[in-house]
């Protein structure tokens, strides 16, 4: 059986486990590393720590399809008003939340990945796959960086992202909120961008919780302040916010995010999906960086992992 570590559980590094997993069966052994809590990356969901309230999208906030790929990616979505289950894991994945310094290195060693932790022991993978913001994927030590070759390395370093910053308001169960809107673009201030009331946007019922509301500040906001700490910016994005809706209710709980990677604005040029560091044994890159920067992007770079992992295991 052959152990494959996947760097990132965000949507690119889930699917490719899945896909992984439903293709290969028992001829792999899946361990799955990422620095959050939780599956998901940029379309996680946060939840209030009240537990009246409704949870929040902090990260990606719909879905837009060319018909094209509507009708071939028809399976990775679900029906409307349906919600996944991201809940089970799949015997022979393993799913293990690592700290952002938490993976420091990978080696080659004795046709073998050894991969490292500042935390706990090494392990040994007989392909691995890193689908983290490229960024990070320049940051790692070890053999990484020697094995790019000239032309990769420049491709990596023209890959670009925009930055902006994400609010969660969680709100009681008797909040009310007097405007009809469940989502709009906010063209009228330098700060904030986009607003959304969650179980208006998913069209779901609360049940007797609070709703909750994200906001998205500007790409040239979150340029401005990213170096700064996210709760010196979140009374800034909260003044904003009531001059915008001054009769918003006061919520419970706030949290916010800072997205330093929040979008891809420059990919690698001339990309099938994935970039192959090494053959043998596996060591390729992935993510929507290396397509588009949407959904159907990240579906396209796991099926592409997918193709290049299942000629080499």
């Amino acid at each position: 059986m052959s152990r494959v570590l996947i760097v990132g559980a965000g949507l690119t590094g889930s699917l490719c486990a899945c896909l992984l997993r439903r293709e290969l069966q028992s001829k792999v052994h899946i361990v799955v590393w990422d620095k959050s809590r939780g599956a998901g990356g940029r379309m996680s969901t946060s939840r209030s720590p009240d537990p009246s309230s409704h949870p929040a999208d902090l990260g990606a906030q719909y879905i837009s399809a060319t018909p094209a790929y509507a009708q071939s990616h028809q399976r990775y979505h679900t029906p409307e008003h349906t919600t996944p289950n991201y809940h089970h894991t799949p015997e022979h994945v393993t799913v293990n939340h690592n700290t952002p310094e938490h993976i420091t290195r990978a080696d080659l060693f004795l046709e073998r990945h050894v991969t490292g932790r500042k935390v706990g022991e090494s392990e040994t993978f007989d392909a691995v796959v890193l689908t983290m913001p490229v960024p990070q994927i320049l940051q790692l030590e070890g053999d990484v960086g020697p094995l790019l070759s000239v032309q990769q390395k420049q491709q990596l370093d023209g890959v670009a992202y925009s930055s902006r910053f994400a609010l969660a308001l969680f709100f009681p169960p008797d909040a009310v909120f007097s405007f009809p809107w469940g989502a709009r673009y906010v063209s009228e201030s330098d700060c904030i961008r986009y607003i959304a009331v969650d179980p208006r946007k998913c069209r779901s019922d609360p049940a007797g919780r609070g709703p909750s509301m994200v906001v998205h500040t500007s790409v040239p906001f979150g340029v401005e302040h990213l170096e700064e700490d996210k709760e010196e910016v979140k009374p800034v994005i909260l003044q904003e916010l009531y001059k915008l809706l001054p009769d918003l209710p006061q919520p419970i709980s706030i949290k916010c995010h800072k997205w330093r990677y929040s979008q891809v604005l420059t990919t690698v040029p001339d990309c099938p999906g994935h970039m192959t560091v090494l053959n043998q044994p596996p060591l390729v890159c992935g993510g929507d960086a290396f397509t588009h920067s949407n959904f159907d992007g990240c579906v396209e770079s796991a099926l592409s992992l997918l193709g290049a992992l299942k000629s080499s295991l």
